[in-house]
């Protein structure tokens, strides 16, 4: 039942990965998974930039460079963290959102299509056993800098994948009576 599966999803950090890696086929399960969400006007904002191999190794080289130089004070541990999160994930999925370039609709509503794209990723990764976790550093807005994106088009955050081995807690929510106000 899709409900279970929505309970189950977890954040799945990459100090919890192992060394298997990813296949690419999983990969792009999880990416036709992310081509499904709901969006407005069928602008499909969602674009996707897969890093494995060394891409993520240069991907964490290079926000820690871009920490250690924007940080007003920056720290060792938080700069050796960003080096070494990305080489610990089988793959690193930049989430990027572009902008419809009529601007027919909100920018809001294509940053919440991109994130129902996530969604998407997230539930395909619990169901296939692969941990993953969306990060949105304040770094991201330098990823223009990283490669190359089009007119329009801004990166959202990282979408990191690894399989683990323990068990993941499970979830708890407070009850959704205390969220709803029903009007008859």
């Amino acid at each position: 039942m899709i409900l279970d599966l929505i309970r189950k999803r977890r954040s799945v950090f990459p100090v919890q990965y192992n060394d298997k890696p990813i296949a690419k086929a999983d990969i792009e399960k999880v990416l036709e998974a992310a081509n499904w969400a709901p969006n407005h006007k069928r602008t499909e904002p969602w674009r996707f930039k897969v890093m494995t191999g060394e891409t993520k190794e240069k991907l964490g080289l290079f926000l820690s460079y871009k920490y250690m130089e924007h940080e007003e004070r920056p720290k060792q541990m938080k700069a050796k963290k960003l080096i070494e999160n990305p080489k610990m994930a089988g793959a690193i999925i930049a989430i990027c959102m572009q902008r419809d370039p009529k601007e027919s609709l909100p920018e809001w509503e294509e940053v919440a299509a991109t994130a129902m794209a996530v969604q998407n990723m997230w539930l395909c990764c619990t169901e296939m056993g692969i941990g993953s976790y969306w990060s949105s550093p304040g770094l991201i807005k330098f990823m223009d800098e990283f490669f190359e994106m089009e007119e329009g088009e801004k990166c959202l955050g990282f979408f990191y994948m690894g399989h683990y081995d323990e068990e993941l807690p499970e979830g708890t929510r407070g009850p959704i009576e205390d969220k709803v106000v029903w009007a008859d």
